[in-house]
């Protein structure tokens, strides 16, 4: 069925009388496109093609039948809009009531046939539909706007947490290496857990992002340190020592009235929780709060093996370099110990992953292999 281009409003009359259909033409042609079909299957296939803006549809019909078209159309995301008014010669109650439920706007009788009263429920029935798609707009603009903003508000507070990762690290680094090195490792290891899922190390593509982005801050809390004592270089004393292992505390002391007031905010909890322990060991000898096993939040024993890795690698105004693989050796022989075991078969199966973040992103130095990892450990 061809229709005319209109600006009048498009009425599918539905009805397997041409008696009622021609009825319902002149009725309502002055002020509407009305588009007349015999059945069921007839004005559904006119739908696949066409536009309406409102169905007038008899309830009994032979082959389908009108309750069989609305539930059709309840069924279609692209047709349950329009608005439907049943036209019916039946006057049961029962029928009218499971119409109205199944999402019919109206239910008017054939006999005594009021075209009056027929246009005004169109009429209305228009305007509400004008009137509601008019609100979902609203709706739909406004929560474009807001998911715009909160895109804004997430991207400055990155930012801000970028520039206070930087801030940590330039304390006791003399480039920003350091954040990229340890983030990339991060990556290597979560990427693994992703990629084969494992028991008690399950983690979301979201809480994974989550861990890469918050290990920037695992060194926050070294804001708070003296310079004489992290840049020393050379072992620290007792008392220094002491000094260097309350950082993880400032970090998270750091990060906690924030956490607090942004509730469910996942980055700032899973920051706080590797600023805090990525200085935790497997065996429970680390610091600051003695946790082991897995009562470590698995984002800090990422960290850990991340942190440890580059500053092996990483010449300190303490220590020199050691190779790749002397720091390999370090790390496995702490497997179980310091380090989570199975986060370690993570770090053997990638090892020229690391190799190569230490080639394109590791600091000039000489390399020590005959230094060991105490003075590591200090910082």
């Amino acid at each position: 069925m061809e229709v005319a281009k209109s600006e009048k409003p498009v009425i599918l009359t539905v009805d397997d009388q041409q008696t009622v259909l021609t009825r319902l033409r002149e009725t309502l042609k002055n002020d509407y496109t009305v588009c007349p079909v015999t059945s069921g299957p007839a004005a559904l296939e006119f739908l696949k093609s066409h536009h309406a803006d409102l169905i007038v549809l008899d309830y009994y019909m032979p082959e389908m039948s009108g309750f069989d078209v609305l539930t059709i159309l309840q069924n279609d995301e692209k047709l349950k809009s329009i608005p439907v008014i049943f036209l019916t010669g039946s006057e049961n109650d029962e029928d009218e009531i499971a119409a109205l439920k199944m999402g019919a706007v109206d239910y008017l009788l054939k006999e005594p046939f009021k075209p009056h009263a027929l246009i005004t429920r169109i009429n209305l029935q228009l305007e509400l539909f004008r009137h509601r798609h008019h609100l979902e707009e609203l709706v739909e603009q406004k929560t474009q706007d807001l998911s715009e903003a909160n895109r804004k508000l997430s991207q400055r507070d990155r930012v801000t947490l970028e520039m206070l990762a930087q801030a940590s690290d330039l304390r006791d680094h003399d480039t920003g290496a350091h954040l990229d090195r340890t983030t990339g490792y991060a990556k290597i290891i979560v990427d693994d857990l992703l990629a084969a899922p494992h028991e008690d190390y399950g983690l979301t593509p979201e809480s994974g992002t989550d861990i890469v982005d918050a290990m920037k801050l695992h060194d926050l809390g070294k804001l708070a340190m003296p310079d004489a004592v992290l840049l020393k270089p050379g072992r620290l004393t007792k008392e220094e020592f002491d000094v260097i292992k309350t950082h993880p505390t400032y970090g998270y002391e750091m990060l906690k009235d924030a956490i607090a007031s942004m509730g469910e905010d996942s980055l700032l909890y899973t920051a706080g929780d590797i600023a805090y322990g990525h200085h935790e060991k497997w065996n429970g000898s680390g610091y600051p709060q003695g946790s082991s096993g897995t009562d470590i939040p698995l984002s800090a024993r990422i960290s850990a093996i991340s942190d440890v890795f580059d500053a092996l690698t990483s010449a300190r105004p303490y220590k020199p370099a050691f190779s790749p693989r002397k720091a390999f050796e370090i790390m496995y022989d702490d497997a179980g110990t310091h380090f989570d075991p199975y986060l370690i078969e993570v770090l053997r199966r990638h090892e020229k992953d690391f190799e190569t973040i230490v080639k394109t992103l590791g600091d000039a130095a000489l390399v020590d292999e005959d230094d060991d990892l105490k003075d590591v450990e200090q910082r």
